[in-house]
Formats: structure tokens, sequence, C-alpha cells
């Protein structure tokens, strides 16, 4: 299976499984300005800007340490031009990363902002 095909798959599982927590998905793969952002969901009046990470296996760290700082300044960047294409910017928004490591998900809240990892 490509790296495509891959990302996918991770991708379905992530909304699967915030759809099981009641989260609504607004938005996948969209290209805005120089970032991507894999899912946009809400909940509770949260936006939250979710990045996917899947790893095979630990040889290279854990999934939600690919999230590089250029990674999160790119989401950032894209995340505020969907914010301000929705009238979200007056709303609470928040990054996460949703990890898919060794059979398991794990959905990191609020794992960065404008700073880097929190």
């Amino acid at each position: 299976m490509n790296a495509r095909a891959v990302g996918a798959r991770a991708e379905d599982a992530a909304c699967a499984f915030l759809r099981d927590r009641g989260y609504e998905i607004l938005a996948r793969n969209l290209r805005l300005g120089h970032g991507e952002l894999d899912i946009v969901a809400r909940r509770d009046g949260v936006t939250a800007f979710v990045e996917v990470k899947y790893r095979r296996d630990g040889r290279f760290g854990t999934p939600a340490e690919a999230v590089t700082p250029l990674k999160m300044r790119r989401i950032l960047d894209a995340a505020t031009c969907y914010a301000a294409e929705h009238g979200l910017l007056e709303s609470p928004l928040r990054f996460d990363v949703i990890e898919l490591f060794a059979g398991k998900i794990r959905h990191i809240e609020g794992a960065f902002d404008e700073g880097g990892f929190i």
C-alpha cells in the first residue's frame, strides 16, 4: 500500500474516532495558503484543527514528534485562512494531534499553539 493510501486510511480512522466522541467533521484534506489541514472538526463550540500522524513502529519516535515547528506553522497559517473564510476568528480554536501507533489511537487535544507544543 502506498503512502497516500496509508494516510487516507489513518485519516478515515481518525474521523471515525472523532465522530464516536461527538465531533462533527467540517472538512478534510484542505490546502490553504502554504499549509494543509487534515481534519477540521467541531464540538461544543470549539473548532479543532486536527493533524493526523501514523507510525508503523517506534524507530523514528512517536507520531506526534513528526509534527515539526515548520509543520505547526503551516497548520496555523492554513487554520487562520480557514477561520477567516468561515467567520471563526472570534470563536475558540484548538490545534490537536491524533496519533495512530501500534494499533491504538491517541487524541492529544490542544497539542500545540502559536508557541509550539504545549
